[in-house]
């Protein structure tokens, strides 16, 4: 399973949609305090829709808290002063990836601790960053991917068209 931390998230809109994402692939959700809302914010069920109950969440106090409870982890810490690509990480079962709060992103004297697990997704030089929901999904698809999409559903079908091959 994939864990996607969030750091101090200050949007509702994004978190929820994080959450259904993560509901949507069986990844759990780990969210760093403080946050810029209250988790019964009416933006985070909007957006979370009616899956935020089936939501593997871990909540924390601050990032301390969060090493000390999962000790020996390895994290990838997304950011755009990173110098490695997203895709060119060898994403394994249990990997965390780690987003910031989306006015500042992830703190400075966090990602100077850990330069080398630093990963960014190319983007133009006019552009700050990327939405940290869209960030997030883009990420994770590619872990899910490089994993082979565990225990997802790999094909729909088409429900009111039936083709005929013949």
């Amino acid at each position: 399973m994939i864990n996607i931390v969030l750091h101090e998230p200050e949007m509702p809109a994004n978190t929820g949609n994080i959450g259904r994402t993560c509901v949507a692939t069986g990844t759990r959700l780990h969210l760093i305090r403080p946050y810029g809302f209250v988790l019964s914010d009416k933006m985070i069920k909007r957006s979370g829709m009616d899956y935020w109950d089936k939501l593997d969440l871990s909540q924390y106090l601050d990032y301390d808290d969060f090493v000390a409870k999962n000790p020996g982890s390895r994290i990838f810490y997304a950011t755009t002063k990173g110098k490695v690509r997203y895709t060119d990480v060898e994403y394994k079962d249990g990997d965390f990836i780690m987003f910031g709060k989306e006015s500042a992103g992830i703190p400075e004297e966090i990602l100077s601790e850990h330069p080398e697990s630093c990963i960014r997704i190319p983007m133009g030089r006019d552009i700050r960053s990327l939405n940290l929901a869209n960030s997030v999904a883009i990420v994770l698809y590619e872990a899910l991917r490089q994993l082979d999409f565990p225990d997802l559903e790999s094909e729909g079908e088409l429900h009111r068209l039936e083709y005929n091959y013949s």
